[in-house]
């Protein structure tokens, strides 16, 4: 699953949507305008899905502004023609359009008919969006042909299952992860901290509507960051914490989920657990943040800066003892010696 961000296509993209099914288009260009999926521009088809490519989908994308392409390919199931999903985002484009889009992508499928989508290509540099860089793409899959919306969906729940087994000393997921839309203040908080203008964001998720919003963000010295966990009620912490390890200074963001004992219902127990795998994959694949180390509490106390210096560099023992093996006891006659049987 993906975080959405609210936003949905507006009347004049639903209505192109209906009536671009003919065959006649080629391509679309999708932007986010004005808090809404809209229409850039479409192109007519001229010849075959293949020699139309390099003609028309590398001028579709700008050098630093994420956009979506849908092109149409020849071939068709039962809902009619196949289209393919290219998501542009150029590593030189803003942190906030990057998340922005990427959070949007699943309502855009939604929009459109995630049946018809045959396939999807991720786009960081110009030679992804052209043909070579598509025939690139399918052999990085490993696939002679794109894999269908229903078999990528099949793959993504083999990925997603859990062992069962269980042991009285086991410690391990008893459930699949679970993502909940996460809200537009949470994600232009996670991009200034991104931005080292703030090294803190607090994240909470509202049980009754079951999205994940912003608790709170500043710039918090390390020895203020217990004071700002909550000791009733669940959280996700995002802290960048400056420090000197060893003559080098570090720029460590850490990703704290705090659960303060049994005092918290089952049920946030339960959703803040599943959330927390969907919560780190988002800010590390969709946010393009490096956590450096991810940290579970139930004590606020915890949080100091020597426990966080522990944390991210663990001390080594470079000088173990070796094992003396003990002396046996003292006078014990000498060693006895069994002597076999002539009969054996």
């Amino acid at each position: 699953m993906s975080h959405q961000t609210g936003i949905t296509a507006n009347d004049e993209l639903v209505t192109f949507f209906g009536n671009c099914r003919n065959g006649s288009v080629r391509a679309v260009k999708i932007s986010i305008e004005n808090e809404q999926l809209s229409l850039h521009t479409h192109v007519p088809a001229d010849s075959t899905w293949e020699r139309d490519w390099d003609s028309v989908v590398p001028d579709l994308v700008d050098d630093k502004q994420p956009t979506y392409v849908l092109y149409r390919l020849d071939s068709k199931n039962s809902m009619g023609f196949e289209w393919l999903m290219i998501t542009w985002s150029p590593d030189d484009s803003p942190v906030r359009q990057k998340m922005l889009y990427a959070s949007t992508k699943a309502t855009l499928k939604k929009e459109f008919g995630g049946a018809q989508i045959k396939d999807e290509v991720f786009a960081t540099v110009k030679e992804d969006v052209t043909f070579n860089g598509y025939q690139r793409h399918l052999r990085a899959q490993k696939a002679p042909a794109p894999r269908s919306m229903a078999e990528e969906e099949k793959a993504e729940i083999r990925r997603a299952e859990v062992s069962v087994d269980v042991a009285v000393d086991t410690k391990q997921q008893t459930m699949g992860s679970v993502a909940f839309p996460i809200s537009r203040d949470a994600l232009d908080e996670i991009s200034r901290l991104s931005e080292g203008r703030i090294n803190y964001v607090q994240l909470s998720i509202d049980l009754d509507r079951e999205t994940i919003n912003l608790a709170g963000s500043d710039s918090t010295p390390v020895s203020a960051l217990a004071s700002r966990v909550p000791t009733d009620q669940a959280r996700y912490h995002l802290y960048v914490f400056t420090h000197q390890y060893e003559g080098d200074v570090f720029h460590s963001l850490v990703f704290i989920y705090s659960m303060p004992g049994y005092c918290c219902s089952i049920r946030e127990r339960m959703l803040y657990s599943s959330c927390k795998s969907s919560v780190i994959d988002f800010i590390e694949n969709q946010c393009q943040l490096n956590i450096t180390k991810k940290i579970e509490i139930d004590d606020p106390l915890e949080l100091t800066e020597q426990f966080l210096l522990d944390e991210i560099h663990p001390k080594k023992m470079l000088h173990r003892p070796k094992f003396a093996k003990p002396k046996g006891p003292a006078n014990r006659g000498a060693k006895r010696l069994t002597k076999t049987s002539p009969d054996s």
